[in-house]
């Protein structure tokens, strides 16, 4: 199933927060992360605070595989965070699982993160260098052994240090004892949110769907370069940086995050409902039947027909629970991969024209075979729509994409992206298209989509010669309708 898994952008991380005495938090934070599960389905772990010490418990695994009814009544306190980890730097390894739990100067500290960080092999160096180990394999743990290096100062002001030390793309939960503190990298590039929980109760999370999970109202975003912190004495916030123009991750909007989320005031759903519009107005076709991969290409294909006043359908069945738990094909069964996830439903693209909506096209592999699925059920012609421009570029920033040489975008014409597809024809949305569906051009990292990144990127040594080229040397974005 390698090639499936290859074959899409992986989720990063999903982080969760919840100051409420009163509530028993390890249950509320057991379902926000189950709300948030979609950002990561390796590991999962709770931490919890009573004011007198931290409790975690952590493994591999879903968030009901690692939790269950007696693991979450031990689980005492007031507050508490969450973690949902898809392995981005560092192995997919137990000891990896978040949230990080460890002493230093100032007592008991509990960290969760979703990102990457640009700078993590030099910080590493230097660290370890001035005496520091490490017990894991990810980049979370360096902001740890920094907190701990100016642990003579408050938590607020080392995070702050900690801030000018660090490059890259975060978002942080962090708990100690008696105070819950919220991090968002000074471009905002991932995503964090805050809400209110009743009287004296917040919550802070990835996306806003935990907070309505839990029943928590949604307050604001929390700004790029600020630190929100919250204990007994309320909420209050620190903004240390402050960027002309944020940085968001496109693919947010495109594919990662849950359809009812909003993100920096922008509705997921609409969004890519606006995205399969703009399609349709950029590549109308003249077919019976516009079909979805679900669950990520859905709004965007009931976008893409209603615009195009054709007729939408269920034309292919998601199979909810071939996860990542199922039993794997074995070598001899390896087509069935695809068909374990995603099965056609004959009756709806038998004899028919069909147009097939995906959110994106990595490697081509799994687009490939639902083309030829479609053609074995039936189907008359398969048009492949995609609703965002080519992916052409690695994503540093906590996204686990393929080496450009494993990026069809970036070796393939789109004509020969068709070919090898097998569809009758293949339309991206345009770079235009997708920022006009944003509403906004500006505020956004696209970075995977055009070459251009807004953050720190490590250096050329550490990338490798296929980093920045481009088939023409041009960085290319070609985004033109193709048919035979």
């Amino acid at each position: 199933m390698l090639d499936e898994r290859l074959d899409k952008l992986s989720e990063e991380c999903g982080v969760f927060g919840i100051y409420a005495p009163g509530y028993e938090v390890a249950r509320m934070a057991y379902y926000g992360l189950f709300a948030l599960q979609h950002r990561g389905q390796e590991s999962a772990g709770i931490a919890v605070t009573n004011g007198c010490g931290i409790q975690v418990h952590k493994d591999m695994g879903l968030v009901a595989e690692v939790f269950n009814e007696d693991i979450l009544k031990k689980m005492k306190g007031y507050m508490g965070i969450g973690h949902v980890r898809y392995s981005t730097t560092g192995s997919s390894l137990a000891l990896n699982a978040q949230p990080l739990v460890c002493r230093y100067l100032q007592g008991s500290i509990a960290l969760a993160h979703n990102g990457n960080l640009t700078n993590a092999n030099e910080l590493r160096d230097k660290l370890a260098n001035n005496g520091s180990v490490f017990q894991s394999t990810i980049d979370s743990e360096l902001i740890v052994n920094l907190i701990a290096r100016y642990g003579q100062n408050s938590i607020e002001e080392s995070l702050m240090k900690c801030m000018i030390d660090i490059k890259g793309s975060y978002s942080l939960v962090v708990m100690t004892e008696e105070k819950l503190i919220g991090v968002r990298d000074p471009f905002g590039n991932r995503p964090l949110c805050i809400g209110k929980l009743g009287k004296n109760g917040y919550v802070i999370a990835s996306e806003s769907c935990a907070l309505d999970t839990i029943g928590a109202e949604f307050t604001r975003d929390v700004q790029p370069g600020e630190i929100v912190i919250i204990d007994k004495n309320g909420l209050n916030s620190q903004r240390i940086f402050t960027k002309d123009q944020g940085a968001v991750c496109i693919f947010e909007y495109i594919y990662f995050a849950r359809p009812d989320s909003i993100i920096d005031g922008i509705s997921v759903n609409y969004a890519r409902r606006n995205m399969g519009g703009q399609l349709a107005k950029e590549a109308p076709l003249d077919v019976d039947v516009v079909i979805a991969v679900p669950d990520s290409g859905t709004a965007s294909a009931i976008g893409y027909a209603q615009t195009a006043g054709v007729p939408f359908s269920q034309g292919l069945l998601k199979n909810r629970y071939a996860g990542r738990t199922f039993i794997q094909p074995d070598q001899n069964m390896r087509e069935l991969g695809v068909k374990l996830k995603l099965n056609p439903i004959r009756q709806e693209i038998a004899g028919k024209r069909v147009a097939i909506v995906d959110d994106s096209i990595v490697r081509g592999t799994t687009s490939r075979k639902l083309v030829e699925m479609l053609r074995q059920n039936g189907a008359k012609e398969v048009h492949m729509l995609v609703s965002s421009p080519p992916v052409m570029y690695p994503c540093y920033y906590g996204i686990d994409t393929s080496e450009r040489a494993e990026l069809i975008a970036a070796q393939k014409s789109l004509d020969e992206i068709r070919q090898h597809i097998g569809a009758d024809s293949l339309n991206y949305l345009s770079h235009k298209g997708l920022f006009k569906a944003m509403g906004k051009s500006k505020g956004f990292c696209s970075a995977c989509l055009d070459g251009d990144y807004p953050i720190l990127i490590p250096p050329p040594e550490e990338l490798g010669k296929h980093i920045l080229e481009t088939p023409n040397g041009k960085g290319e974005k070609a985004c033109a309708r193709i048919k035979d």
